[in-house]
């Protein structure tokens, strides 16, 4: 009863965090947005993305910087949700964001939002808030085995080069929603990598072998491999959400991040990881309705905020 008692203590915690790393995300993302002022010179000739040259010149930016900084600070908490938590508990909670980023985004740019953007902002947290709800009734946390961290990795080398090539060779077509749906991909593995990387290290006694430099084959390369493969997601995907910014405002990518990203985390979670395996036909129905609800709210929101709708006249 005490291991219970715990476990749901944990749980609790882990919601907190991602509550706050919510809130941290949502300014930290007004922050960046306001500073990716790219976008006018992008119009003018013709691209739809930043350069290398214009990402560089980001750097110093002192608003872009402070917005950089108080979104790793989110994400830093978010990780630390994830060895608290299942996935699919606290990966969906981001979508809090959301809606502070509209609130937040329509004050600073004067910009009244129309009863659709307001729609579909509800849709993207009344579904989030519905499958947070019903994970959390029946989430569980099982040991993540060699097999299934195989399964992963190779499902992130194809994409990071499917969604590498596609962005380096064709990212002067992309619009808005492109970005947003490539950033939110990658960083839902990345959340996963990073939990399943943390764990082998403190669970499988990798971290004092990589300190003392004993390196067990079947175990260390795995975990190692599921490190670079996180940066090398974390690295692209942040590329994205930059191009993102320079696209779009910053309730749309938050909305694409908040949503994209939880939906494919908890895909991993229940269809590799198992950590709904005793969730009843009924609660994988409640899944699919609830993440439906929220990508329609994504791409409604897409279509209909009143920033993307005057560019589009």
């Amino acid at each position: 009863m005490q291991f219970i008692d715990l476990g749901h203590h944990l749980k609790a915690i882990a919601i907190a965090l991602a509550l706050i790393a919510a809130v941290a995300l949502a300014f930290g993302a007004q922050l960046q947005n306001d500073a990716v002022d790219v976008q006018r010179k992008a119009a003018l000739t013709g691209r739809s993305h930043i350069t290398f040259k214009q990402l560089t010149a980001l750097v110093r930016r002192p608003q872009w910087v402070t917005g950089f900084a108080i979104s790793t600070g989110a994400l830093i908490l978010q990780f630390v949700s994830l060895l608290l938590a299942p996935i699919i508990v606290v990966q969906p909670i981001g979508a809090i964001a959301l809606v502070i980023t509209s609130i937040l985004n329509s004050r600073m740019t004067k910009t009244k939002l129309n009863r659709a953007t307001i729609f579909a902002v509800g849709l993207c947290t009344l579904g989030v808030a519905a499958f947070v709800t019903m994970a959390h009734q029946v989430a569980q946390e099982p040991a993540i085995s060699d097999q299934e961290l195989i399964v992963i990795l190779c499902a992130v080398g194809l994409l990071v080069s499917v969604f590498g090539f596609m962005f380096f060779t064709g990212a002067h077509r992309f619009k808005a929603l492109s970005f947003i749906i490539g950033a939110g991909v990658l960083y839902g593995f990345v959340a996963t990598l990073t939990k399943v990387s943390v764990k082998r290290l403190f669970q499988q006694g990798s971290f004092d072998r990589f300190i003392h430099l004993r390196f067990d084959v079947n175990h260390d390369f795995l975990t190692l491999g599921a490190i670079l493969a996180m940066l090398v997601a974390a690295l692209l995907g942040g590329w994205f959400v930059q191009n993102a910014y320079a696209s779009g405002p910053p309730d749309l990518v938050i909305a694409g991040l908040t949503v994209i990203d939880p939906m494919v985390a908890v895909s991993i979670g229940v269809g590799i990881l198992g950590e709904a395996s005793t969730a009843s036909t009924p609660i994988i129905v409640g899944f699919a309705l609830a993440g439906l609800t929220s990508v329609i709210g994504v791409f409604m929101l897409s279509r209909v905020h009143p920033q993307v709708a005057s560019k589009r006249d």
